[in-house]
């Protein structure tokens, strides 16, 4: 047993009567890595957070380097070298790269904070990860991906002797994929393991040593990467076998419906002469590199960010969107990004978050109606097959993908004519995709017009009819789904760069 680093036998947990965890075992050797896969709501993220001391297991024992341990909360268990990137991130925004570096464990000098220190250890420590990151800069001006990398390069600092990374690479563009497999290729050297926690068939297969899978908080399936295969692991998540990725795409767009015409918006960054036309019934794709201008160019559509010049048409009619609420008004929705930061109320019911963008529906004689809103949100909880106790559950208590399937939920109570999806799947799984897809190529057979954005190329290659790709902030070309290839959309995303 000198080479297991991790083990952790008989592990079970539970919220009130809601068993999520049931005699868990798992072992992870030095300098590998476990990947860990499962539904949404299967058990993974509660099994970590046992691990790294943020829930109370209610049974079971946890042992590290073969001594039992059972942290109090998470600065223990890092003091204690395991380190824990979450999928959702949690950081000072309004501080620099070195300030979240060091955050509860500032050096001193004299009983002062020991800034240049800091600096000096925050430029050896990119250095180290060949990571091109400047410690002065403020959080908030910095990408989603790009926090995400100060957030490992984080864990790393911590010496730990084992991290958990979770969804790690959801947020990534391809290049800072790559470069975090390399990291991580280079800590294995150096003895450290991973838990790496994903939905991406493709990377578990590619970084993997082991793979193991929880259905419903047991663990059904352990196995070294090398004797298994997608199939398998498919069929241990869902307790099926799925035999396709996509479902097929027999929709058949109709007459031109949303209209986009020499589109410049305001402020920084300015999208640039962005013109493209979306039919009805259509599923439209946007491709390009994190940072390219997809999210901005929905934004711009739906109200929320300024359009300098240009136009955006409805059915032949120019649409003057200045809010979300008048884009609302036109039947359009739109599911956003980053769901924490601006999708959801997380201090909120699930029942709350699915009805409030709808409660001009549930009034009877001008009050809220309590029973029409608790009738919307099960229905869609029906629908989107969400896990959860009730309704009433705070959203913050479901796993991620689950919270997507609430908000996805929450827009079609609106029954949107124009739906703005900017990446629907991040975070879930593969059954749980599968429904999505399904639940959009409906939407586009009943004549709704679907603008997706993925950075999954599979995904937008396996769901659309045409695609869009967007280079720098401005519109690379576009092309017919059917006879294109992950090798033209590279190419244009990269026309502008």
């Amino acid at each position: 047993m000198a080479d297991v680093v991790l083990e952790i036998k008989n592990l079970s947990k539970s919220f009130a009567k809601n068993r999520v965890l049931s005699g868990i075992n798992l072992t992870v050797k030095k300098g590998t890595v476990m990947g860990l896969m499962g539904e949404n709501g299967a058990g993974k993220s509660t099994m970590m957070k046992c691990l790294f001391g943020i829930y109370a297991k209610d049974e079971g024992q946890i042992f590290l380097e073969n001594k039992p341990i059972d942290f109090k909360d998470p600065k223990h268990a890092l003091e204690s070298g395991v380190a824990m990137v979450h999928q959702e991130l949690n950081q000072c925004l309004d501080r620099t790269v070195t300030d979240n570096l060091f955050l509860g464990r500032y050096p001193l000098r004299f009983g002062l904070i020991d800034e240049a220190r800091m600096l000096e250890e925050t430029t050896n420590l990119f250095s180290t990860l060949k990571m091109n990151v400047n410690p002065g800069t403020v959080m908030r001006t910095m990408s989603v991906s790009q926090r995400q990398m100060v957030e490992i390069a984080k864990a790393v600092s911590y010496d730990a002797k084992i991290i958990v990374l979770d969804e790690p690479s959801s947020s990534l563009t391809e290049p800072e994929v790559q470069k975090l497999f390399s990291i991580m290729e280079d800590l294995k050297k150096k003895g450290i393991s991973f838990v790496y926690i994903s939905h991406k068939m493709d990377e578990i297969f590619k970084v993997c040593d082991e793979i193991c899978v929880l259905r419903d908080g047991s663990m059904v399936l352990t196995k070294p990467v090398k004797e298994t295969n997608m199939n398998e692991l498919i069929a241990a998540m869902v307790g099926r076998s799925l035999d396709k990725r996509f479902p097929e795409v027999d929709n058949v767009p109709g007459k031109d419906y949303l209209e986009v015409r020499n589109l410049y918006t305001k402020y920084d960054p300015v999208l640039k002469d962005i013109s493209f036309t979306v039919r009805k019934g259509e599923i439209f794709g946007l491709y390009g590199l994190v940072g390219a201008g997809r999210s901005e160019l929905l934004e711009a559509l739906f109200g929320i960010r300024t359009i300098a010049s240009g136009e955006v048409l409805l059915d032949g009619r120019t649409m003057r969107f200045t809010s979300s609420k008048d884009a609302m008004s036109y039947n359009f929705a739109l599911v956003t990004e980053e769901r924490k930061r601006n999708g959801m109320f997380g201090k909120d019911t699930i029942l709350f978050n699915t009805t409030i963008t709808n409660l001009e529906s549930y009034k009877t004689h001008r009050i809220l109606s309590d029973q029409k809103m608790r009738k919307a949100a099960e229905r869609e909880v029906k629908q989107m097959n969400t896990k959860c106790v009730s309704v009433d559950e705070n959203i913050l208590s479901l796993s991620g993908g689950n919270q997507q399937k609430v908000i996805i939920g929450k827009w079609m109570e609106r029954e949107p004519d124009v739906f703005l999806m900017d990446e629907p799947t991040r975070g879930i799984d593969v059954g749980a995709k599968y429904e999505i897809y399904q639940l959009i190529i409906k939407m586009a057979k009943q004549g709704k017009t679907i603008v997706v954005v993925s950075s999954e190329m599979p995904e937008i290659l396996g769901i659309t009819n045409r695609i869009a790709v967007i280079s720098n902030h401005q519109l690379a070309g576009i092309v017919e789904t059917k006879g294109t290839d992950q090798e033209t959309l590279l190419r244009l995303s990269a026309k502008y760069l």
